[in-house]
């Protein structure tokens, strides 16, 4: 597996930018779109927190153990939310795909799904991943019912496993997809982008 390296990846809707820290007003106003900070079950910042979010996960990318994006909507030029790869582990060619959020506005479309197909096609095609992993909160289930709607298979839960920001510990949902799953997953994501919208 080649090292993660800041790249910009394209899709029709959106583009993946390496986070830095000129992205703290776009991503605050993203996370404003519904005041996601006030959800227990995901890791958005509140907004005077925005900018420690971010160093935090460039810290993560200097210590080679993540790579975070921004999420930028093409038809608008705005920062929609965020991503990353994380926990990436070189010697068994694994990366997970996570720290995923979006404005309220725009989930339940086919951002999520053009997000992961590119971290999932840079990861195995460009990266040589043998497995790209996925978690949630055991309490998201709109999170475990997008991940389960893009192909990737559960592989358990890690029970008390990490602390939610109102200080309760939260069981953790394992997903994964394998390389050799991937062209089946690849071109059920392709299909769902491209089929007829009622």
């Amino acid at each position: 597996m080649r090292t993660p390296e800041p790249v910009t990846l394209f899709g029709r809707q959106v583009r993946l930018e390496p986070m830095h820290a000129d992205h703290e007003p776009g991503l605050q106003e993203a996370a404003a779109d519904g005041e996601l900070w006030r959800l227990r079950v995901t890791s958005v910042p509140e907004p005077e927190q925005t900018a420690m979010y971010i160093a935090n996960a460039l810290m993560g990318q200097q210590d080679g153990i993540m790579l975070p994006f921004v999420v930028r909507l093409t038809s608008t030029g705005k920062l929609i939310g965020s991503t990353r790869y994380h926990d990436i582990l070189p010697d068994v060619d694994r990366v997970e795909i996570g720290y995923t959020w979006y404005a309220q506005s725009l989930q339940r479309t086919a951002v999520n799904t053009e997000c992961k197909l590119l971290l999932m096609t840079h990861a195995f095609e460009a990266l040589g991943c043998a497995v790209v992993g996925l978690r949630t909160d055991n309490f998201n289930f709109a999170s475990q019912r997008a991940i389960e709607r893009l192909g990737a298979r559960k592989d358990g839960v890690v029970r008390h496993n990490a602390r939610r920001r109102d200080g309760t510990v939260r069981d953790t949902v394992m997903y994964s997809i394998v390389a050799g799953e991937w062209p089946e997953v690849k071109a059920q994501l392709q299909w769902q982008l491209e089929r007829p919208r009622c």
